[in-house]
C-alpha cells in the first residue's frame, strides 16, 4: 500500500522536540499506517498548534498521539474536533494548568532561567542542564542522551521561548477527559520525573476503556528511551 492509501497517525512532538522523538514509531509502524509528524515553528499557543495538526492530516479521520507538550496538542485537538480522531495516545504529559501561587511561579522561573541559558550560551547548553531530568538516570551521559542534546541543539531559542508561552498559558484539560469516546492509551515511564504514573493513573481512571501502560526503566523520553515497548503499545492501541 502506498502512504496516501494507508490510515494516518499524527505523531504530535512535545517542547523543543523534532520528528526525531518518534522516529522509532515511525519506522516500526509505516507498513501499517502514514505517520505525520508536524513542526511546530513558532507558534506559541497549543491552540495553535492543535489548529496546525489538523491542518495538515492529510485525511479527514485519523489516529492521534502526543508527547509530552505534544499531548497537550492532541488534548486540545479533542476539544477542536473530537469527531476527527479515531484513536488517541497520551505519552508522558498532564492535563493540568499551571498551578496558583508558588507552584506556578516556581515552574515559571524554572523554564525562563532554562530560556536565559538557551539565549546567552546555546541549546546545547540549555539542554545538558533540562535533559538530565528527562532520562532515566541510568541514561545520563549515554549514546541516547547525546542523541537528545542533538535534538535539542537543532532548535531555536525563539522556538523554545513561544512552546514555554504555549505551556505556561495552558488550560485545565482535565474535564475534556471523561468525553473522549475513542480508543486511547495513556503511557508513561516508570521513573519518569516530570509527568510519573500518578497522573497518568488518574488520566486513565477519568477516559472510559483507557489502557494504562507503564514502561519499566524509563524516564519522560519512553519513544526513545524503550521504543519496543512503546512500539509494542501502539501496535494493540491501533489494533495492527
Amino acid at each position: 500500500m502506498t502512504p496516501s492509501s494507508l490510515p494516518t497517525l499524527m505523531l504530535l512532538p512535545g517542547l523543543n522536540c523534532d520528528a526525531a522523538v518518534w522516529a522509532p514509531q515511525v519506522a516500526a509502524l509505516k507498513k501499517q499506517v502514514n505517520c505525520v509528524v508536524p513542526a511546530w515553528g513558532l507558534r506559541d499557543s497549543l491552540t495553535a498548534m492543535a489548529e496546525q495538526a489538523l491542518a495538515e492530516a492529510p485525511t479527514e479521520r485519523f489516529a492521534l498521539a502526543g508527547h509530552s507538550m505534544g499531548g497537550r496538542v492532541a488534548l486540545e485537538v479533542m476539544r477542536l474536533a473530537p469527531q476527527r480522531v479515531t484513536h488517541l495516545a497520551l505519552l508522558d504529559t498532564g492535563t493540568h494548568p499551571l498551578a496558583a501561587g508558588e507552584a506556578g511561579e516556581k515552574e515559571k522561573a524554572g523554564r525562563l532561567a532554562l530560556l536565559k541559558i538557551a539565549r546567552e550560551q546555546g541549546m546545547r547548553a540549555m539542554a545538558r542542564e533540562w535533559a538530565k531530568g528527562m532520562v532515566h538516570p541510568d541514561r545520563i551521559g549515554s549514546p541516547l542522551f547525546e542523541e537528545v542534546l542533538d535534538m535539542f541543539d537543532r532548535g531555536s531559542a525563539a522556538q523554545y521561548a513561544a512552546q514555554i508561552n504555549a505551556l505556561l498559558n495552558r488550560l485545565d484539560a482535565t474535564p475534556l477527559l471523561p468525553k473522549i469516546q475513542c480508543p486511547t492509551l495513556v503511557l508513561t515511564g516508570r521513573e519518569d520525573a516530570w509527568s510519573g504514573p500518578a497522573q497518568h493513573e488518574a488520566m486513565a481512571a477519568a477516559i472510559t476503556g483507557a489502557k494504562l501502560v507503564l514502561v519499566e526503566h524509563s524516564g519522560h523520553m519512553t519513544t526513545l528511551e524503550q521504543p519496543e515497548a512503546v512500539n509494542r503499545a501502539f501496535a494493540q492501541w491501533l489494533k495492527i
